[in-house]
């Protein structure tokens, strides 16, 4: 009989299929450079190449494994398996499509009802972090501590915690991106209260937490994966030693939820 494979195991996979799509993806932005592609064509083709890619790839090494995907029909079957493969091939499009280095490839594990593993790359960087391997963030929080936020349209949330607490912003591209430079200790929070599905944060989540990272919703309940309803909107991830007072301070603001 076959085992099943391990957590460093799946990790492994799920970074090495990372790398590969990030490559994927790199050498697509590339030709459509040479061919005039922009904009939407480009952010479309990313998205196609990487999916396409991932979708292969999963095939071959992870046969009879579900999988939840972005960029694919989603199927009632996944709520049955047991393990899930939860993908995002471009986190990041806008990033991605305007040149930039700050979006990433997601790829994470769900098995019997948890995360057990996942990958982040961020091909840009020639970056990957992935739950078997990662070093959590060491040494004194910043002072003020940083927060990561959206560059395009963070939610009201982030102004009510920066006003409050004094914290230093620091806009970047995906979630993923934001993920791991709290993971990389480049800032010390980031909290989302904008909308989001499970694929835009079921692999930093997984790395953050291997990380020793506090991880939840803004309720502080826990982020759960591989439901009916993908969507999951919002998130907390940051050093430990942040979490209750971050908490706090969403509980009491006046209002919170889905902003544009």
């Amino acid at each position: 009989m076959t085992s099943s494979p391990t957590a460093d195991s799946l990790a492994a996979t799920a970074a090495s299929i990372a790398r590969r799509a990030g490559r994927v993806l790199l050498e697509a932005r590339a030709q459509a450079e040479r061919d005039g592609v922009t904009g939407r064509d480009l952010k479309d083709l990313g998205d196609a190449r990487a999916q396409a890619a991932i979708a292969g790839w999963l095939a071959a090494e992870a046969p009879g494994d579900a999988v939840l995907s972005e960029e694919a029909k989603d199927s009632p079957e996944r709520l049955a398996a047991d393990r899930v493969w939860i993908i995002d091939p471009l986190d990041g499009t806008r990033e991605y499509s305007e040149g930039r280095d700050d979006w990433a490839v997601h790829v994470a594990v769900w098995e019997r009802g948890d995360l057990v593993a996942g990958a982040v790359a961020i091909p840009g960087k020639d970056l990957v972090l992935d739950s078997a391997t990662v070093v959590g963030a060491s040494g004194a929080i910043a002072d003020p501590p940083r927060m990561a936020v959206s560059r395009s349209r963070p939610p009201a949330l982030v102004e009510h915690l920066r006003a409050t607490l004094g914290l230093e912003v620091a806009p970047m591209g995906s979630a993923g991106v934001k993920i791991a430079a709290v993971v990389r200790g480049q800032v010390d929070a980031y909290v989302h209260a904008g909308g989001q599905y499970e694929w835009d944060s079921a692999a930093p989540v997984a790395v953050a937490r291997a990380a020793g990272l506090h991880t939840s919703r803004i309720d502080g309940t826990p982020l759960t994966y591989n439901r009916p309803d993908p969507y999951l909107p919002d998130l907390v991830v940051c050093r430990p030693e942040l979490a209750a007072q971050i908490l706090a301070t969403i509980a009491e603001a006046p209002s919170f939820g889905d902003n544009p």
